[in-house]
């Protein structure tokens, strides 16, 4: 973890409210939500839904909203692949990506059926449309992620969670993986770089770039990459936001005080590759709160 430009600088808060039309629902499940994407007046949100607590059996359904606070769930995106192929069981985990004028949906697929006790063998794939709305095609070449051949990688039992930011040109796909016999407060952060949405993709050298996170919130800012950890890594970096120049070597800028549970942000830069960009300010997380399903809730930052 190298030094960057930046200098520890202060501690985040985080605040909560309701997200109206995607919240708590009888029997129903809400999780994993996307980074947000505004087209036009509208601001677009996905999220693996099902009727089971686990993100391990969902599809892909969407929402819509005017202020980022009601939201209309507008239907299911993407639904489970063929019968016995790699995406067969659920879909899951879904983030977008805006390049060459059409809209990319990155979601993670299991061809396992979610039995206790489970063990996922999920890959990542894309699909594509020329509207938020759809409808959406899975490009040929799926997965564009898989995991590792070799059991000593950190990603060799799994890859999910993407998040995709626009880089030098490139289209950089950072993402969680675990290892073979290692457990899920063991996962890792990696990242892979493509010359065209679809992929190929290819494993950064340096992986795993950040030695912990259970779900992915990245974006550019101030010429480098900054990346929000949650509760899962070493205890030097948990509860943190960090700082890369390079967008690989990240070291902490920032404390966050009950952080966002797989948070997924408004991040207006994240495809311009104009080189700013700033810190989010809002978007949207887990809520779980016992006997009621997983549901979805906003969240906001406040630096103190």
């Amino acid at each position: 973890m190298a030094d960057t430009a930046l200098s520890k600088t202060g501690t985040i808060r985080v605040t909560r409210a309701a997200a109206g039309g995607i919240g708590v629902e009888p029997g129903v499940m809400r999780r994993d939500p996307s980074d947000i994407i505004k087209v036009d007046d509208r601001y677009y949100v996905w999220y693996s839904k099902g009727k089971g607590s686990s993100g391990y059996d969902a599809t892909i359904w969407y929402a819509s909203s005017l202020d980022g606070r009601h939201w209309t769930e507008e239907g299911q995106a993407l639904g489970r692949g063929g019968p016995d192929s790699w995406e067969g069981a659920s879909v899951f985990t879904p983030n977008i990506l805006i390049a060459e004028g059409r809209y990319w949906l990155f979601y993670t697929g299991t061809s396992k059926a979610f039995v206790r006790p489970f063990r996922p063998d999920s890959k990542i794939g894309v699909a594509v449309a020329d509207s938020p709305d759809g409808p959406w095609q899975r490009i040929r070449s799926n997965p564009v992620l898989s995991n590792s051949d070799n059991r000593e990688e950190f990603d060799s039992h799994l890859v999910d969670d993407a998040c995709l930011i626009v880089r030098d040109g490139r289209y950089w796909l950072y993402y969680k993986g675990r290892q073979l016999g290692k457990s899920p407060h063991q996962t890792k952060m990696g990242l892979a770089i493509a010359d065209q949405p679809q992929g190929p993709y290819v494993k950064h050298e340096s992986n795993p770039v950040i030695p912990g996170n259970h779900a992915v919130l990245a974006w550019p800012q101030e010429g480098g990459v900054a990346a929000m950890i949650d509760r899962v890594g070493p205890r030097e970096i948990t509860n943190s936001i960090l700082f890369a120049t390079d967008g690989v070597n990240f070291s902490k800028t920032h404390s966050v005080i009950d952080g966002p549970v797989a948070g997924g942000a408004y991040r207006p830069e994240a495809f311009t590759d104009s080189g700013a960009g700033a810190r989010p300010v809002w978007g949207v997380e887990i809520r779980h709160k016992k006997p009621q399903l997983p549901c979805i809730g906003r969240f906001d930052l406040e630096e103190e």
